[in-house]
């Protein structure tokens, strides 16, 4: 799903680690960063989200039942 701005990072951080599969922020230069690993959380909250906007990113799922747990913290394309 391509995402456009997420409003509460650190929220959604500890929504990602109950997780049960995969969950990857891919860029739009093929970057995939598994959102699962702490150093993986941090660049992406360093880099992406320090302005607190993030354009051309695609969070990718394993399970789809997790997309239920991450849905309240993102702000969709429109």
């Amino acid at each position: 799903m391509q995402i456009r701005n997420i409003a509460e990072p650190a929220e959604l951080f500890r929504a990602i680690n109950t997780c049960k599969g995969r969950v990857e922020l891919v860029t739009d230069e093929g970057d995939r960063l598994n959102m699962r690993s702490t150093l993986c959380q941090y660049i992406a909250l360093t880099q992406m989200f320090q302005d607190q906007r993030v354009d051309g990113i695609e969070l990718v799922l394993s399970e789809p039942e997790d997309f239920d747990k991450l849905k309240p913290y993102l702000v969709f394309n429109e």
